[in-house]
């Protein structure tokens, strides 16, 4: 059972569709999981529904809130008994807090429901391709139950440690990008104030030591003025401000995402939420 089809989840379903698996579906719009529900999936009317007919609910939504309504909300994976739930596996693969995935393993075992954080790294490419890179949080039992259906997902799969490593794992990966894609940006203004060819300087330089994912998939969109979302502004905000929240509470100072935090702000003031990452 799979629980959003935003930008990532349409693909991650889709993938699981093309492997064989029986795929139902729960999302806020039903439209957005049209061509979906065309290729076979089943239509289900609320995370509850799902999770009654369903060994196994994946979920890739937005924010924490959003994970934790549909697990513990009225109609939620979790609000039913056992006895009514089929459900036994829970994978969030939503970025979200440590502390949240934490609170849904205990809530999860009470349910009889074990739950894993599993947060990927790789945006539309990889999840359409199934090339994500998985970081998972929770127990060795778990993961291995899961790794069949993670494999059709990602390549890169690993379980970090116990519930919340994965969510931790994530937030060192966004604070990589986070930097990352500031010293992008700033060599591609570089070189177009510099009179070079941005892309023929992206050529030499990508497979350098300057190479990094963002500037071999994000750059050529930023040359071709293509900042349709892979990945969204506001979720990567949303991503940056737990990683600080995270820092606070850890007592460790990130500058580098500190200003990235205040200029992707300036790129959410200017009517850029809904644009890629790339939109910097």
């Amino acid at each position: 059972g799979c629980i959003g089809s935003g930008v990532m989840g349409k693909w991650m379903a889709s993938d699981l569709l093309e492997a064989g698996y029986t795929v139902g579906i729960y999302t806020r719009t039903e439209s957005k999981a049209r061509d979906l529900l065309d290729s076979g999936a089943q239509w289900h009317d609320s995370p509850q529904e799902l999770a009654a007919q369903h060994d196994v609910v994946i979920s890739i939504v937005g924010y924490p809130d959003d994970v934790e309504e549909i697990f513990t909300g009225d109609r939620g994976v979790l609000s039913d008994t056992k006895e009514n739930r089929k459900c036994r596996l829970a994978i969030d693969m939503t970025t979200s807090q440590p502390s949240l995935a934490r609170s849904l393993h205990e809530k999860g075992d009470e349910a009889g429901v074990t739950f894993l954080d599993a947060p990927v790294s790789g945006g539309d490419v990889g999840a359409r391709n199934g090339t994500l890179s998985i970081m998972v949080g929770g127990d060795e039992d778990a993961f291995q139950e899961a790794l069949p259906i993670l494999e059709v997902l990602g390549g890169e799969i690993h379980l970090q440690g116990g519930p919340g490593a994965g969510q931790h794992t994530k937030m060192v990966n966004q604070t990589i990008i986070a930097s990352t894609m500031i010293g992008m940006c700033e060599g591609l203004i570089y070189a177009r104030k510099s009179g070079l060819d941005p892309a023929k300087v992206l050529q030499s330089v990508s497979g350098g030591a300057a190479g990094s994912w963002s500037l071999t998939n994000l750059a050529p969109r930023v040359l071709r003025e293509d900042f349709d979302p892979g990945f969204f502004v506001e979720h990567f905000v949303k991503d940056m401000e737990i990683a600080l929240s995270e820092c606070e509470s850890m007592g460790i100072r990130l500058p580098g995402l500190q200003l990235a935090r205040e200029l992707y702000g300036e790129v959410m003031k200017s009517g850029g939420a809904k644009l890629g990452t790339q939109a910097l």
